[in-house]
């Protein structure tokens, strides 16, 4: 996958010393499809459009801070695409023949993302770009923050020389529109955006672009529903209007909250159940909780077949069910075991926790002298 450079406009971000947290432009240079053969610009970039181009994104991001997402355009009810701001300015930026209009219309661009909250100095790159052998032509907005105390190795004297404003690609942050499904496969509604900082100001300048829901929200309001439905299933009769009412907000507050403890409300068959009609939708969703201080993560899909959640005198059991059992470098003694039946370690929690309370009844007993 190659991309041919028609234009490109770029700018040098600065703070400004007179106002806190605003920036200034120091340097704004737009290269033709020619200069921009033999600019350094080239070297530093043709390698990037196909990873940017070819990097998978998912549909439904499994959380909200994974770095690659696709945004689409906000509509109002009853009006078409062509009425969204920011449709229009990107098509205006791609109608753009040659530079000097680029650099033009990119002034837009440039000023709305100047505007946006927490906006880091740095270099701002818009670019048109023409897919080979394919007739479709693209835009990519890039950004890449200075990197602090940056240094070059120079010569046998110096040995390295201090370099004020160095920019890489490696975080780059890069818009791309339209979305490249595949070669020859465009989705004008969809933008593809990738950033790894926490701060999602490149997300938000463009701020009539909604992204979709991340896997765990969708997963959370299946739950939430199902739950809902449980609670009428349990309760159907007008006087239990009151309890209903408990219960839904009950799980309403289990919903938001982010951390939470086994509720102990649903049978092991209401559960798989519930665990089927969200799976079937969303196989791959993870499923992960701790036990005292140790992690589990596996899929939910898991949960009944490979994962199981049992209760022995008053403690919880989790069992993990498996064909081989891999250990991470550095060796163990357990390495060397010889697997006891799960019936002997059961038996063997269960006079566990019997024998505790004697202990105490005995103690308990011992005259006070």
């Amino acid at each position: 996958m190659k991309f041919s450079v028609d234009w490109l406009v770029f700018y040098v971000m600065e703070p400004d010393q007179g106002e806190q947290g605003a920036k200034q432009i120091r340097l704004t240079k737009a290269l033709s499809h020619e200069e921009y053969q033999d600019s350094e610009l080239k070297v530093f970039l043709d390698s990037e459009f196909a990873k940017i181009a070819k990097r998978k994104v998912e549909a439904n991001p499994k959380s909200e801070g994974s770095p690659t997402k696709l945004g689409q355009f906000v509509v109002a009810e009853g009006h078409g695409v062509e009425t969204n701001p920011n449709y229009v300015l990107l098509h205006k930026l791609l109608a753009a023949e040659e530079k000097n209009k680029a650099k033009e219309v990119g002034q837009e661009i440039l000023q709305m993302y100047l505007r946006t909250a927490q906006v880091r100095s740095g270099v701002l790159i818009l670019v048109k770009a023409k897919l080979e052998r394919f007739d479709d032509h693209f835009l990519f907005l890039l950004k890449c923050d200075f990197e602090q105390k940056t240094a070059v190795i120079t010569d046998e004297r110096t040995l390295i020389s201090n370099v004020q404003m160095a920019i890489n690609a490696k975080n780059m942050k890069a818009i791309l529109y339209p979305h490249l499904i595949e070669p020859g496969m465009v989705d004008w509604y969809q933008v593809k955006i990738h950033q790894f900082s926490h701060a999602r100001y490149f997300e938000e300048f463009l701020k009539f672009i909604e992204y979709p829901q991340t896997v765990t929200d969708i997963v959370s309001q299946e739950v939430v529903s199902l739950a809902r439905q449980h609670i009428e299933i349990m309760y159907p009769e007008p006087e239990h209007a009151e309890v209903r009412m408990r219960e839904e907000e009950a799980i309403e507050l289990m919903a938001a909250s982010p951390k939470r403890e086994l509720a102990e409300r649903w049978e092991h068959e209401t559960v798989m159940e519930a665990m089927h009609i969200i799976t079937d939708r969303q196989p791959e969703v993870e499923m992960r909780f701790k036990l005292d201080y140790m992690q589990v993560k596996a899929l939910l899909a898991d949960y009944g077949t490979k994962v199981h959640i049992a209760k022995a005198n008053d403690r919880y059991l989790i069992l993990l069910e498996g064909e081989s059992l891999q250990f991470e470098r550095g060796i163990s003694p357990i390495e060397f075991l010889k697997p006891r039946s799960l019936k002997e370690i059961v038996q063997e929690i269960e006079r566990r926790s019997m024998d505790a309370p004697q202990a105490n009844h005995n103690d308990d007993d011992l005259p006070p002298w």
